[in-house]
């Protein structure tokens, strides 16, 4: 390898790693220059160099964002897997717990819908925790906040699965008869649904969801498991039969 060669590699990994070594007075304004140029001309002649580093960045931010994760589900496993606030369908003594975020207007969230029903028919051990995680805008959270007010009807569930089943978009309109169309006083509906726990249970939902990584819908956790992303229901259950394959929940 020619010094020039090992001068260009080192300098495209100084440029892509350490950008502000040109920054501290390290080289004057003519090595700046040669740098540059001897930089420009490696990656042009070897561009995978550029693959090479976005691949390595990536696997660092992965790594970084696993780490973060780890560290949320220690320190927030009582939120996660047992607030008070979360509606839990399934089995509420289950072996093994499965928390999903959700949005009402989320086509995969849609899809998985009848796969998550039919892991709940098969799996009599499964604790299903839903939380509520709007990010489709007003229509969304107003359906949202209209399944949480819901729940003091006793009706949560009943909704939920509706709206879920309801072909197209979820409007408001569409929440409003869902709901009279499921028994429910719709006048009550909205008067608890300005309630201010309704509006902080969406913000603790947001906020954990931003610490955990999970930027979109549906976002699933199985005991120490962060799955950010639509699963059918043959992969939900391999994760499931793997906590209890490994001695149970740690966790959840």
């Amino acid at each position: 390898m020619t010094f020039r060669f090992r001068l260009a590699a080192a300098a495209a990994a100084l440029l892509a790693l350490t950008p502000a070594a040109f920054a501290d007075g390290s080289f004057n304004d003519a090595q700046k220059t040669e740098i540059g140029e001897i930089v420009r001309q490696y990656l042009m002649d070897n561009p995978e160099v550029l693959l090479d580093v976005s691949k390595a960045l990536e696997a660092k931010q992965q790594q970084r964002e696993n780490d973060q994760r780890a560290n949320v589900l220690q320190s927030s496993a009582k939120q996660i897997f047992h607030s008070p606030a979360d509606y839990v369908a399934g089995n509420p003594k289950g072996d093994v717990t499965m928390v999903e975020f959700f949005d009402y207007n989320c086509g995969w969230c849609k899809k998985g819908f009848p796969e998550v029903m039919s892991l709940l028919d098969k799996d009599p051990n499964l604790r299903f925790v839903l939380k509520e995680f709007p990010i489709f805008g007003g229509d969304s959270d107003y359906a949202a906040m209209a399944a949480i007010a819901a729940k003091k009807q006793n009706k949560y569930w009943d909704l939920h699965k509706a709206l879920f089943e309801h072909e197209g978009k979820v409007t408001k309109e569409v929440v409003d008869e869902t709901a009279v169309k499921q028994g429910i006083d719709l006048d009550k509906l909205k008067q608890d649904m300005k309630d201010p726990s309704v509006a902080q249970e969406l913000a603790d939902n947001h906020a954990l969801a931003q610490s955990l990584a999970i930027n979109g819908t549906p976002g699933f956790i199985i005991d120490d498991q962060v799955s950010p992303g639509y699963l059918p229901a043959d992969g939900l259950a391999q994760m499931i039969d793997q906590v209890r394959k490994d001695g149970g929940c740690k966790l959840c």
